[in-house]
């Protein structure tokens, strides 16, 4: 077995030598302090990044992250804050209103001034990292010019509020509420008649093979975290190294290190949600005082509580106020105190405390007490059934703890049982953890903090005032086990399993006895005694991109009994029952069974049965909640994902379920068009979530093939949409023989600056379901001359504009000089895509187009320019002077000519945005003609484009000749200013 830590992998010259900090992270003596550092990028501009000490690296991470990431960064911070609707509109002030009353950066600062002393000191490095970078960073982004947003300040505790507000609904709190309403409405015994997660908490995959299952000999653990599709992607591919630790993995723009899923050479690491349950929510009664003030009834009687009213300001509207209140159990986050201060005093109630600041009660109760009914709550005034007053409790709002110390540890880890140990400090989100390292040893486990209290806490909305639903001291223990040796084999699919005793619903099984049943195939070439040929790290692409849908089984068999179906039915019947089940990209017949399922969720929400939460009485139109939650109560997409469950036992005897799949089957096949069905992947489409949508030219986005259930869990939402919102936020394989046969993808790219040629250079892979090789020998490696203290005069926004013109509808339209080592990289990316091949150089070495353009900056009667749409490079547009260029030698030049070349840059170019090319053309005409002397536009394009031609007629060039030149064959094409009546 090889070990990970390969010559060319090693931090190199100037950088061996470690040394001894406090804790493992500590300020060096000598030039290091500095906090100087490299940034090298591989061929799809992931960041490498390198430096002396932990520390440097820190602020090397926050400053790559503020460069590449700035208007994402921004947004993290604002959404921690509750301050993004000053820049976004009101339809952000839900989310602010949320984050304020939950006090999430209230909870961040708490936990940030109990870190060791060696961790905040390495989160401040990363902070000023961030300050340091981002001027630079929000000069890249077009966004920041769009909303007329300056980028703030990070304070030391913001990347702990960043991860809090990322992972703050991740174990689905608002889930109580659906089960509180269902209970209401259809009886306490229906409370988990849907207890299947939607694509909020579940999808991800992960998968763990010991060196017996591998061709290699030494263990790879592989997956994929499901997530919101957000555009830039929620998770960094980057690689941190220092003398201490060489990592590569997946980071959260954000926060530093890398916590979720990590190579460190000798041991690897990867996680799934758990599915547990560690956030309560307690029905609250609370009173108005005659000062103002507000109390809460607690079990010792009325006492005061924390309040304070803030504002939140909106673009284009009024301010909002928002009261913030926190009772002893937390912060109230749904709700609004009445207003009377009359009160009507409680019998035997011993009077008005201070609040106790949120920490867990001594006091207790039985272990497993009844749900009271809201008849058995003492009375309190001005409550009302339909707007319940619920505070939300969370374990970092009581112990002050997001676990943050554990994330440089986890950067330290060499073997899995450094990572088992420092995984014991984690707490949240609560995950399943797999991890093997180069000795063979392996870890599975699950991580975090689940606080100790009721099972009923767990299941519904308690009260707050009954001391037999507190929190008791400590946390529960997080079970663990070992890695099948019969098998070879550990899977992590958010399932019922390891975590069992932590949580109330999971996902269903489906993914993970498929992912089980793909590494369990026969037996090939050189297996070792266990099930299952010898795996190779590309092989895990395989598994990562299994579309078979097992949850449709309980569907098909229904209608597979359907009775008295007309010939239509029967044929779509016959059909659906040969189909593979499988959710192929190309498969009709996976876009039909789409369609049936969306009838039935449909027939089902209409059913007697569930009327009481369907229809207008579907809880999501309720005025007692948030606009916020409303996505996990609204009763169509709850009955999509529980479908299974709901045609299997319970709601529906069996002939009404038969009737109801023939009704459906009937509807569909009489709704079905002569062209049939499209293939799945053209409905099927990704829809990603992008805080400002509007600052890039609307994209197609790509279709992809899978489902909710499947390994490959694309989530749309039945009944609802084909199109998914949650899907694969990143693949990755951590091979533990040789780590630069490592892979990763995630969905867009590396940059998230819109026209960086790795904006979106991913796309095709995650799409298609290729990975991307883990470079890591740092002589492939490109170096930048990215410093902490680097200069911004390279950013195109930022230099002075030779011409500048708004186009109605368009945007504003700025020319910049090019400038060939700046832009190298951009101009690179553009010139040798296939779409550009009649610029003529295909083949051209980032080197040689810098050299090209640096001759063309040499020469007087030719200049190069970088069209800027909205500050965000667009196009290339280059003049030059005819009777000084060797077309001059093909036609007969006249006094007034000016030769131009136009090359629209990728994905954000032509055909993205109707009318694109011709509103650049309009800004670089005005250009043209701007100087009184330019009499006549001479162009040239290669005499087989015939797009370029037909554009330029349109836009009143005449057509001229062919000319013969050594690079091709061109059309001459003129427009003068007569043809625009500018004579």
């Amino acid at each position: 077995m090889t070990t990970a830590g390969v010559d060319g992998e090693r931090p190199g010259p100037g950088m061996s030598g470690g040394f001894e900090g406090v804790g493992g992270i500590g300020e060096p003596e000598g030039p290091e302090r500095s906090g100087a550092f490299e940034v090298f990028r591989d061929d799809r501009g992931i960041p490498h990044l390198r430096a002396g000490s932990a520390l440097a690296l820190a602020r090397a991470q926050g400053h790559n992250a503020a460069v590449d990431r700035a208007w994402q960064l921004e947004t993290e911070r604002h959404r921690l804050l509750g301050t993004t609707a000053a820049h976004l509109g009101a339809e952000a002030v839900d989310w602010d209103r949320f984050a304020r009353r939950a006090r999430l950066a209230d909870t961040a600062r708490r936990c940030y001034e109990r870190l060791a002393p060696q961790t905040a000191a390495w989160v401040r490095a990363y902070v000023d990292g961030v300050n340091a970078g981002l001027p630079e960073g929000a000069s890249r982004a077009p966004e920041f010019t769009a909303t007329g947003l300056a980028p703030g300040r990070w304070e030391p505790w913001t990347p702990l509020g960043v991860w809090l507000s990322t992972h703050i609904l991740f174990a689905g709190f608002p889930t109580k509420l659906w089960r509180e309403e269902i209970a209401r409405r259809l009886g306490d015994d229906r409370a988990t008649l849907f207890a299947t997660d939607g694509p909020g908490t579940s999808g991800s995959n992960g998968w763990l093979l010991t060196g017996a299952r591998t061709a290699t000999g030494a263990p790879v653990v592989a997956g994929d975290p499901h997530r919101f599709i957000e555009d830039p992607g929620v998770y960094q591919q980057l690689r941190l190294a220092c003398p201490e630790f060489d990592v590569v993995g997946l980071a959260v723009p954000g926060v530093p290190g890398i916590a979720h899923f990590g190579h460190a050479g000798g041991v690897a690491w990867a996680i799934t949600n758990a599915m547990a349950d560690y956030q309560d929510l307690y029905r609250e009664q609370l009173r108005r005082t005659a000062d103002g003030g507000v109390e809460a009834l607690g079990p010792d009687g009325w006492y005061r509580a924390h309040a304070h009213t803030e504002t939140i300001e909106v673009a284009g509207g009024e301010p909002e106020p928002v009261e913030v209140v926190e009772t002893d159990r937390g912060p109230v986050i749904i709700g609004d105190v009445p207003d009377a201060p009359e009160v009507r005093d409680v019998p035997d109630a011993p009077g008005v405390r201070s609040a106790r600041g949120g920490g867990p009660d001594a006091d207790g109760g039985p272990d497993a007490p009844d749900l009271p009914d809201a008849a058995d709550v003492p009375d309190a005034p001005d409550v009302r059934d339909d707007a319940p007053l619920i505070s939300l409790r969370y374990p970092p709002r009581v112990t002050g703890d997001l676990g943050f110390d554990v994330l440089p540890a986890l950067l330290r880890a060499r073997t899995v049982e450094d990572l088992d140990t420092a995984l014991d400090g984690w707490v949240e989100p609560v995950n399943v953890v797999l991890a093997a390292d180069t000795t063979g040893a392996t870890l599975h486990r699950v991580a975090g903090h689940v606080p100790v209290r009721p099972y009923e806490n767990r299941l519904r909305v308690v009260p707050a005032h009954d001391p037999a639903y507190a929190w008791r001291e400590g946390a529960e223990p997080t079970p663990r086990t070992e890695v099948d040796a019969a098998t070879g084999t550990a899977v992590m699919a958010n399932e019922r399993g390891l975590a069992a005793p932590l949580g109330i619903e999971f996902a269903p099984p489906h993914r993970a006895a498929r992912i089980r049943e793909l590494l369990a195939a026969p037996p090939g070439a050189g297996a070792r005694e266990v099930t299952g040929p010898p795996w190779s790290a590309a092989d895990m692409a395989v598994v990562h991109t299994d579309t078979r849908l097992a949850s449709s089984r309980q569907l098909l068999s229904l209608l597979a009994w359907a009775p008295d179906l007309d010939p239509a039915a029967e044929r779509l019947r016959d059909r659906l029952l040969r189909w593979d089940r499988h959710m192929d990209a190309d498969s009709t017949d996976a876009t039909l069974y789409s369609r049936l399922r969306a009838d039935v969720v449909h027939r089902l929400a209409g059913h007697p049965a569930l009327r009481p939460v369907t229809g207008e009485a579907d809880p999501w139109r309720s005025s007692a909640y948030p606009p916020l939650f409303r996505p996990w109560l609204a009763a169509v997409p709850r009955i999509g994902y529980a479908l299974e469950t709901l045609l299997t036992v319970g709601l529906l005897p069996y002939e009404e379920r038969l009737a109801l799949v023939a009704a459906s089957a009937e509807a569909v096949a009489a709704a079905r068009t002569e062209d049939g069905p499209a293939p799945w992947g053209e409905v099927h489409r990704v829809a990603p979530w992008q805080a400002l949508p509007d600052a890039t030219p609307e994209e197609v986005w790509p279709g992809l093939a899978g489902d909710h259930d499947c390994v490959l869990s694309t989530s749309s939402v039945p009944g609802v949409t084909d199109l998914f919102a949650r899907g694969p936020a990143a693949r990755y394989v951590w091979d533990l023989a040789r780590r630069e046969d490592s892979l990763w993808v995630v969905p867009f790219g590396a940059s998230g600056v819109p026209g960086s040629p790795h904006h979106r250079d991913q796309t095709d892979l995650w799409a298609s379901g290729r990975l991307a090789p883990v470079t890591t020998d740092w002589n492939l490696l490109h170096r930048t001359e990215e410093t902490i203290s680097m200069t911004t005069t390279t950013v195109p926004a930022l230099r002075p504009a030779v011409y500048e013109q708004k186009v109605e509808g368009f945007g504003v339209v700025r020319l910049v000089p090019v400038d060939p080592a700046a832009d190298e990289e951009l101009l690179h990316g553009w010139v040798t895509q296939e779409r550009a091949r009649f610029w003529g150089m295909a083949d051209h070495t980032a080197e040689q187009v810098r050299e090209i353009y640096e001759f063309v900056d040499s020469l007087p009667t030719h200049h190069a320019y970088l069209a800027l749409r909205d500050g965000v490079p667009a196009a290339l547009f280059q003049t030059y002077e005819p009777d000084a260029d060797p077309v001059g030698e093909c036609y007969d030049v006249r006094p007034g000519d000016f030769g131009i070349h136009l090359l629209i840059a990728p994905a954000e170019g032509e055909g993205a945005v109707k009318g694109y090319t011709d509103s650049l053309l309009t800004a670089f005409i005005g250009y043209v003609f701007s100087d009184p002397a330019h009499l006549r536009v001479v162009v040239e394009p290669d005499a087989r484009n015939e797009k370029a031609l037909a554009r330029m007629v349109r836009v009143g060039f005449e057509l001229g000749p062919e000319i013969r030149k050594p690079e091709k064959t061109a059309r001459l094409a003129f427009l003068t200013r007569e043809a625009l009546g500018l004579a």
